[in-house]
Parts: structure tokens; C-alpha cells; sequence
């Protein structure tokens, strides 16, 4: 099958009456159409699915479907509004502790459920993105020997290891996840750092108050949600020494005021729909970066630097997406079809979703805008991502 003489219909083995009478010459279906319809097996895909979605464009509309009002009168406006601790819980240990060997087969070895920071777009491998990544959070913050630092949302804790290994830094995580926590206690240990290193396994409001000199949030705010958000940036300034650092990165659709008119950002909409459905369900607080902004200083925070890493993530998750690949046998035999399925789209429709523009994520560093913070410790420190040629060749966790 050549791409350049095929259609995303030529892809498209219809297996059940309802497909056959959907996919046909001439027709313009949903894509959310196509989506329930692949992962429930009422059609396959014949030849790559990788090339299948480079064409999708051509055939699909991305019109808002009676699902998608159901879904969101039922779940995610009850969700938005709720974001009690019995709730989140619930949403995300359903996520998180699926299991590690579901998450493994596309995160890697390195466990780290956040876009890579790429140099070399052809040779970069993901763990040395990986690497480069973990480094250049903690020299954006600073990050020296004894300082304490607070990850809250620390996944498998690669961030909080390689702050204690490499730069010796008193750190602790926070996960509400089972799984993330028990890998990342191990995980830990395994690197020599439990006399400097620890997680919690507990709800981001249940942190004691105490002082952190650095404390880091990669993509767990938008799980707090847009109505707790603000509270949440608070409960941080509370929790940050006054010459502290925040580095804060939350991925969120781009600001547009024609997101629900039809058009070439109506895509936006429909794969946000998709994700809160699918994926990460209660994570509302995906949001353009002015909303981010305004907390951020609504809260007394002065923001330093915002750096788009956008690109970076299409980037880690097409790594992500052949690990996924290479895994389809033992997703299959281990968790089903139908989950395979859904990640296979998740990954590879959010490679393009990246590098198109229509979702991003942002790297965000601030302090207390407090008189007496020193801001001269920035000149001739690394700020943004676009100064990293140093960072080539990261040291490995």
C-alpha cells in the first residue's frame, strides 16, 4: 500500500453491519465514531496504523457526538465540580495502578510519565531524553547539595532518585498511587539514596506543613482540577521557603477562541473530550497558559521563566509509541484488545496533537515575588531548555 495513493478509508476493514453501513465512499464520519468502533474490534486496520493516522484528516470530521454530551453531563461535569479525595482516588489509582508492566511497556525502564528534553531529534534515545530531563529540572531550580526538596505527583519517583543521587538533595515524593509508590521505594533503595530520599503515599492535601527549599509539580495539577486549582498554587507558596523555587510543567489545550467553531482546531476539542474520557479522567485543569499565569501570581508567585516543551513531547511519545508497538503481544494476552487498542490510538493520535500545536505543555519556574528574593542567582544560570547544549550528554540515573 503506497501512502501517498491511499485514503484512510483503504485502511479500514469493517467487521460488523453498523461498520460497513458507517465506512464508505463519500462518507464523513467522527473520528469519535472511529474510536469506539476500533477499540470494541468493529473494525480493524489493515497495514499501519501509524500511516492510517497520518491520512485521518482526509476522511474523518471531528464533529461533537451524542457520546460525547452523554459523557459529559454524566461524568465530567460531576467530576469538574466534585475533586473531593474520594473521588481523586478513585480516578487516580483506576489510572496509575492499572499496573507497572501496563505502564513499563511504553514508559521504559526509567518509569517517567513526562515528555523527554531531546538535543539530537534523529539519535536522542528516550532514556538519555529521559536523563537530560531529570537533570535539567533540578539545574533549573538550582537544585544544591541538602536542599529539601517536595515532588508532589512523583510517579515512580525517577525525579526524586536522581535529585538525591546526583545532586544530593534531602527529597521526597508524594503519590496517592499504590503501584508508583511501591516501585518508587524500591527504585530508591536500589540507587543507595534511602538515608536522603522517601515518598509518601498520600493526597497532595494530607502533605504535612512543613518548609521546602524547592518543591516541583510535573503535570499532577491538572488532576487538582480547574475549581481547586487555585487553592492548590497556595497550599504550594505555603509549603515553599521564601528564597525557594517552583518548578511547575502542565500540559493544557492551546488558547483558542474559536475551539467550538468547525474548523482546523475543532480536532482541539474532540481529542480533549477523549483524553478526560479515556485516559486521564478528572483532569480538567488542562488549561491554556494564562489561566496558569494568573494563579501562579494571583498566589504571590513571581514567574521567572516559560519555556514551551510542546515538541519535546511528540517527540518522547512517539518513543513511547513503538515501545507500546513492540508490547502488542503481551498487552493482548495480558490486559485485552481492547486496552492495547486505546493506548495505540491515545499514543499515536497525541504525536501529532503535540507537534501540531493543539495540546502543548509548559516548563514553568517561580519564586515568591517577596522584595528580598535574590534575583541575581539567575544570571549565567541555566534557564530555559534552548541553553541545555551542556546538557548533551546527561549523567544517567
Amino acid at each position: 500500500m503506497t501512502l501517498s495513493n491511499t485514503s484512510a478509508l483503504d485502511y479500514i476493514v469493517p467487521k460488523t453491519a453498523s461498520a460497513r453501513a458507517r465506512y464508505k465512499p463519500g462518507a464523513k464520519p467522527s473520528f469519535a465514531h472511529f474510536v469506539e468502533d476500533y477499540i470494541n474490534q468493529e473494525v480493524d486496520i489493515r497495514g499501519s496504523f501509524f500511516d492510517f493516522m497520518t491520512k485521518r484528516n482526509e476522511y474523518f470530521s471531528y464533529r461533537v457526538t451524542l457520546h460525547h454530551i452523554g459523557f459529559i453531563v454524566r461524568r465530567m461535569i460531576p467530576e469538574v465540580l466534585l475533586h473531593s479525595k474520594k473521588q481523586d482516588e478513585r480516578i487516580v489509582r483506576a489510572h496509575y495502578d492499572r499496573g507497572n508492566d501496563f505502564f513499563r511497556a511504553f514508559l521504559g525502564p526509567r518509569m517517567v510519565y513526562t515528555s523527554g528534553f531531546f538535543v539530537d531529534i534523529e539519535n536522542d534515545t528516550l532514556e538519555l531524553a529521559q536523563d537530560r530531563k531529570m537533570q535539567m529540572v533540578c539545574r533549573k531550580l538550582h537544585l544544591k547539595e541538602g536542599d529539601r526538596l517536595l515532588d508532589i505527583g512523583c510517579g515512580w519517583g525517577t525525579l526524586v532518585t536522581y535529585a538525591a543521587k546526583h545532586f544530593g538533595a534531602d527529597a521526597t515524593g508524594v503519590t496517592i498511587a499504590r503501584e508508583g509508590y511501591a516501585w518508587g521505594m524500591q527504585q530508591i533503595a536500589e540507587h543507595g539514596v534511602g538515608d536522603r530520599a522517601r515518598i509518601w503515599c498520600m493526597d497532595y492535601r494530607d502533605i504535612p506543613h512543613q518548609k521546602f527549599d524547592k518543591i516541583t509539580c510535573l503535570e499532577m495539577a491538572e488532576h487538582v482540577g480547574l475549581r481547586k486549582f487555585q487553592r492548590f498554587i497556595k497550599q504550594v507558596y505555603d509549603l515553599l521557603d521564601d528564597n525557594g523555587k517552583f518548578y511547575l510543567q502542565q500540559a493544557g489545550l492551546r488558547a483558542n477562541p474559536g475551539i467550538f467553531t468547525a474548523g482546523e482546531h475543532w480536532e482541539d476539542l474532540i481529542w480533549g473530550l477523549f483524553m478526560n474520557e479515556y485516559i486521564f479522567s478528572g483532569a480538567d485543569a488542562s488549561t491554556p497558559l494564562a489561566f496558569l499565569i494568573r494563579c501562579l501570581q494571583n498566589a504571590n508567585f513571581e514567574v521567572h521563566t516559560v519555556e514551551n516543551i510542546g515538541v519535546h513531547y511528540s517527540l518522547t511519545i512517539r518513543k513511547w509509541y513503538d515501545n507500546w508497538m513492540d508490547n502488542e503481544e503481551y498487552i493482548n494476552s495480558t490486559y485485552g484488545v481492547w486496552w492495547f487498542r486505546l493506548w495505540q490510538i491515545f499514543l499515536r493520535w497525541s504525536i501529532d496533537i503535540g507537534a501540531q500545536g493543539s495540546s502543548t505543555c509548559w516548563s514553568i519556574v517561580a519564586h515568591k515575588n517577596l522584595n528580598r528574593v535574590n534575583r541575581y542567582e539567575y544570571i549565567g544560570a541555566l534557564n530555559l531548555g534552548e541553553r541545555a547544549a551542556e546538557l548533551a550528554i546527561p549523567v544517567a540515573l
